[in-house]
């Protein structure tokens, strides 16, 4: 359980500088841009456009401040944000993939969104991924050569907390020193550490050692890169809503302000433009609008953007009426295509006691001092991510059955993730474990966002449609069978002791979840398509007045973690609104 010294910081939150908890505070009703959803893509926006002191933006914000809150800030508490009140706590549709399994959809819940609760895993993807993007919107501006400036631009890459000699642990050559997001190396190390690494040099013609993931060729196993700086995690409100940003007076964040539809301008120009946003506020729930003078940006994520959508009345005409919402834009891809990750986790008893069990959950006296020194100089235990190495990895060609639909022969088939142990409670009396999350990176399954009341303040319905393609189970099920193989390493001679993971089909359906990277429920689409929702410079189909920037506009998901391709796709769609509107 946290620390006791650290329960009377939870429910902090302050306003400060120009954001606002109550409407009534709002100085000004008039706005060139309003931004739909303090996340990671929105704060973006929010942050970019306002470079220019002419401009007027306004973030609405669902959640509250992300200002205090300790289980966001220090990066080994990440996992225990999960089931609280900074999480939308969303449940899944029964999936049949998982043998009938409905489970938890973690989305942050506070300004910054995931990015102030997700994992901070820093991993941008293949070139492949980009170039694939490129392709299929016909616009070569996502490709990787246009994107990296853009990847970049975001990136601050700093010491890790201990401060210790990085050399060999990454390649400087493709990272910025001067962008807005931190990202480090760990700052602490892990039992496992010593192990993982020794088998990689054992093991180095199907393991071999990746010096930097992030090259754009991610081939092997290698130290994780994590968006943490000076020992706390750094998300889009810490960021690009620093200090230094929010006291810019033509850029406003109003909290507490949940967003149900875009509502349509009256007109007779036979063009539909929406215009203005809904939204409640406040523990009344009184309903208020908006209307911007230039666009709305929908930057409600994967999950909240095609539900305001489909609320609003865009989406499949006859599936909306069927539900009693009037349909005002015909868009049957809105909701559709949401792509999702699968990922299992293999356990193994093991002798060593190094683990986070027996170093920090049983030791209540170590909590306490780990505590105090991340309060004191943001270093130590708690200054780092949970996870030290990661891999990115292709199988064997002659291991592959089925038909391989990543985005290119550079672009890893999955993921290895190893962990030193339980990351959060409950932690039983006594053992202790290592494991290693086994991610599918190229999924076939294909799940949705939907309706079904008109009721705008109740959940979507959320179908990821986990493993329900056959050919995603076989891919698992070659992961983990390769997670195995790690594990048979000299290395680990004397330290495994036994597995306490069983693989087959059956309990890899019981026990996979996702990995928290939703994509694609408002994709990208090439100019004059019959599918997608947006075009390739983001706005709305069929309307004008609405740009979408989030997760959802991705095609496919990337081979990486998504907070990293989301960031650099909010920079590249700062500039794109920039040139629309002929912006500083």
């Amino acid at each position: 359980m946290l620390p006791l010294i650290t329960l009377g910081f939870l429910l902090v939150e302050t306003a400060f500088g120009l954001i606002y908890e109550t409407i009534e505070d709002l100085p000004s009703h008039t706005y060139d841009f309003v931004v739909v959803g303090g996340g990671t893509a929105g704060n973006v926006i929010a942050n970019r456009l306002t470079e220019d002191p002419a401009v007027t933006v306004l973030v609405l914000e669902a959640a509250g401040s992300n200002e205090g809150v300790i289980l966001s800030e220090v990066p080994f508490f990440c996992v225990q944000l999960i089931g609280t009140a900074y999480d939308w706590n969303f449940t899944t549709t029964v999936q049949p993939g998982l043998n009938g399994r409905a489970i938890s959809y973690p989305r942050g819940y506070m300004l910054g969104g995931s990015s102030s609760t997700n994992f901070m895993v820093y991993t941008r993807g293949s070139a492949d991924d980009y170039n694939r993007y490129a392709e299929i919107t016909g616009d070569d501006g996502w490709s990787w050569n246009e994107m990296l400036p853009y990847i970049l631009k975001n990136e601050q890459f700093v010491a890790p907390s201990d401060g210790h000699d990085t050399t060999g642990e990454f390649d400087p050559a493709f990272h910025s020193f001067t962008g807005v997001n931190s990202v480090s190396l760990p700052g602490y190390a892990h039992g496992s550490d010593e192990k993982v690494l020794q088998a990689v040099d054992e093991l180095a013609e199907e393991y071999p050692y990746d010096l930097d993931y992030n090259d754009g060729k991610p081939n092997g196993i290698g130290w994780l890169q994590s968006t943490v700086g000076n020992g706390t995690r750094s998300s889009s409100a810490t960021s690009y809503l620093g200090p230094e940003y929010t006291c810019r007076p033509n850029l406003h964040v109003l909290l507490h302000s949940y967003v149900t539809r875009i509502l349509p301008k009256d007109s007779d120009d036979s063009e539909l433009y929406f215009d203005t946003v809904e939204f409640t506020h406040g523990s009344d729930g009184a309903t208020h609008t908006l209307t911007p003078t230039r666009e709305i940006v929908l930057s409600a994520g994967a999950i909240g953007t095609p539900h305001i959508l489909l609320n609003s009345g865009i989406g499949d005409s006859d599936t909306l009426s069927a539900i009693g919402i009037e349909s005002t834009l015909h868009l049957p891809s809105v909701g559709q295509n949401l792509t999702e990750h699968p990922r299992f986790t293999l356990e193994w008893s093991i002798s060593d006691n190094n683990t986070f069990e027996s170093v920090y959950w049983r030791n209540a006296t170590f909590q306490q001092e780990a505590m105090s020194e991340w309060e004191e100089s943001r270093t130590g235990f708690l200054s780092t991510a949970p996870y030290s190495q990661v891999g990115f990895l292709r199988f064997p060609e002659e291991e592959v059955t089925w038909n391989d639909i990543c985005a290119g022969q550079d672009t890893p088939q999955y993921e290895l993730i190893f962990g030193n142990g339980l990351l959060a409670p409950p932690i039983p009396a006594t053992g202790d474990t290592f494991n290693i999350g086994v991610v599918a990176l190229c999924p076939l399954s294909r799940g949705n966002i939907s309706i079904n009341s008109t009721d705008f303040l109740a959940p979507p319905l959320i179908n990821p449609n986990l493993l329900f393609d056959p050919q995603d189970v076989a891919i698992m099920k070659s992961g983990a069978e390769h997670a195995q193989q790690f594990v048979t390493a000299s290395s680990w001679d004397g330290y495994i002791l036994s597995p306490l993971t069983n693989v087959t089909e059956d309990t890899l359906r019981d026990g996979a979840l996702i990995t928290f990277h939703p994509v694609s429920t408002a994709s990208m689409s090439p100019v004059g398509a019959d599918w997608g929702v947006v075009n390739p410079d983001l706005l709305l189909k069929g309307a004008k007045g609405v740009r979408i920037v989030d997760a959802s506009v991705l095609p496919f998901v990337p081979a990486a973690h998504t907070q990293a391709p989301v960031y650099a796709f909010a920079e590249r769609a700062a500039d794109l609104i920039k040139q629309a509107w002929t912006l500083a």
